[in-house]
């Protein structure tokens, strides 16, 4: 009898752990606004510098001319 009780008892934190883990965040999506977009590009371009330096630098590589 205990058994039976402590078996719906799991089956229902179950059910409602799976209903938790599929509800959407609760917060909303922020757009990028213009300079926001250009930062991400300049971020991107001074790490593709950087790891184009950092290769150039190095005594291992070799330069290929184009």
């Amino acid at each position: 009898m205990v058994m039976m009780g402590i078996e719906r008892l799991v089956g229902s934190l179950k059910s409602k752990l799976r209903s938790l883990k599929l509800k959407k965040p609760l917060y909303d999506k922020i757009e990028k606004s213009d300079s926001m977009r250009v930062e991400i590009r300049s971020r991107k371009a001074r790490k593709l510098i950087e790891e184009t330096l950092k290769v150039a630098d190095s005594p291992k590589s070799r330069s290929v001319a184009f």
